[in-house]
């Protein structure tokens, strides 16, 4: 039976799909592959509830599937309350820099908090509020003290930890008096967008402020504060790693990848907890030895795979997962949920049967280079592409869009019955 897919949720798969982008709703219902990928990612996850850290590059070509694992990961975190922040670099948001870049990274990252009741980002104040709620009845409790500093207390013995509890103490204060300015205050700060000390200690008494050498700290002091706000841990997802591999600079470069180093050692010498860290790139971003991840010594030697894993025997437990290509028998399965969510949303009986599925595989498979060329995200926007234009001309036929080669021609001289013994073992 076809799964039926909300109508908001269809229209967001099927225009973010067609547009080449990663849909930030919805992937649930299109995952096709991955399983082995995602069990691993996933015992991590459960690790980082234990109270654990993780640290993983999530590697493969462009197209191929890398950030559609990464979001895919991120909704499962927050429906199963963890907190996710999220940012994609670029030449502004870096892990360090000498124009702020660093802090920059950090406010993308805030910004986008994004928890189960608020899965599209902006949930800071919700987080907050959460854990007011749920300190009311303890701070009663305690002899009608009113001062919740006890219960971030854990925070103090932490990095920046004491003004980090300050804050929170003037927001609760700020919630308790209905005092708007003074909780959008403690907001700006905990955004990381007071432009300097001076001005928090005037606003707030705080002289104290994120800034591009601490901004990682302040993401551990946020990982604790959210499991003593009722979630589960903090997963911070970074996708394109590539704008350090492009920086020119080989001194900047080195910078970044010295902070990566840091978060990486942190995490597996236990000075990190209920933290994970997922982070995207492209396999020349991660092992060209000039400019690459790689080419920090540091991180290739903790990086770099043993002699013994290989294409079909790979250790999903090392730092790094590489993303094969989807297999044939994938794209079919995802191709065929795209005609089912493309008709439920335009209201059609489907018109793509099972031979035109594998028709429209064979011509993709067979294009001039695409053995080694071809992503699941070229062949998704051919295949929206395809379905558009069929709903759109009734009377257009499958055959004349596709082309009328044979299928002997489509697979270079293969015979219709070899063809349909590479699909035979599809679970239909």
């Amino acid at each position: 039976m076809t799964t039926q897919v909300p109508a908001r949720i269809a229209n967001i798969l099927i225009n973010s799909l067609k547009g080449g982008v990663v849909p930030r709703a919805g992937l649930e219902y299109i995952t096709a592959g991955r399983a082995r990928e995602i069990e691993a990612i996933l015992h991590d996850i459960e690790m980082i509830q234990e109270g654990s850290a993780s640290f993983r590059f999530i590697v493969g070509r462009y197209g191929s599937g890398k950030s559609f694992l990464l979001q895919t990961i991120r909704n499962y975190a927050t429906a199963r309350g963890f907190a996710v922040v999220d940012a994609d670099l670029s030449p502004e948001r870096r892990f360090a820099g000498t124009k702020g870049q660093g802090l920059a990274t950090y406010k993308e990252l805030i910004r986008n908090l994004s928890t189960k009741s608020k899965p599209d980002g902006g949930a800071l104040a919700l987080v907050l509020e959460k854990w007011i709620s749920g300190i009311q009845v303890a701070v009663l409790e305690q002899a009608g003290r009113e001062d919740p500093l006890f219960v971030a207390g854990s925070l103090e013995g932490m990095v920046n930890g004491f003004e980090f509890a300050k804050a929170i103490d003037l927001y609760w204060r700020a919630y308790r008096k209905d005092d708007t300015a003074m909780k959008s205050n403690v907001l700006k700060w905990f955004r990381g967008e007071y432009a300097s000390r001076r001005e928090a200690r005037e606003e707030l008494g705080i002289g104290f402020i994120v800034t591009d050498e601490n901004w990682y700290d302040f993401l551990k002091l946020m990982a604790a504060f959210l499991v003593g706000a009722g979630y589960k841990g903090l997963l911070v997802i970074i996708d394109e790693l590539v704008n350090i591999y492009k920086i020119p600079n080989a001194i900047t470069r080195a910078n970044n990848y010295e902070k990566i180093l840091t978060m990486y050692n942190d995490v597996l010498q236990g000075k990190a907890r209920h933290i994970g860290f997922l982070m995207g790139g492209t396999p020349q971003c991660i092992e060209d030895k000039y400019r690459g991840v790689f080419s920090y010594e540091a991180l290739r030697s903790r990086l770099a795979e043993g002699h013994f894993s290989a294409e079909d025997a790979r250790d999903l437990t090392a730092p790094i997962i590489r993303l094969q290509m989807l297999s044939q028998e994938e794209m079919y399965i995802l191709v065929e949920k795209l005609r089912d969510i493309h008709a439920q949303l335009y209201h059609y009986e489907p018109r793509l049967a099972h031979e035109d599925l594998i028709y429209f595989l064979t011509v993709e498979y067979n294009r001039v280079g695409a053995e080694t060329h071809i992503t699941p995200r070229e062949i998704i926007r051919d295949f929206i592409e395809v379905l558009n234009i069929l709903y759109q001309n009734p009377g257009k036929q499958v055959a004349e869009l596709l082309g009328d080669n044979s299928f002997e021609l489509a697979r270079g001289g293969l015979s219709e019955e070899e063809i349909h013994s590479d699909f035979a073992d599809f679970d239909l």
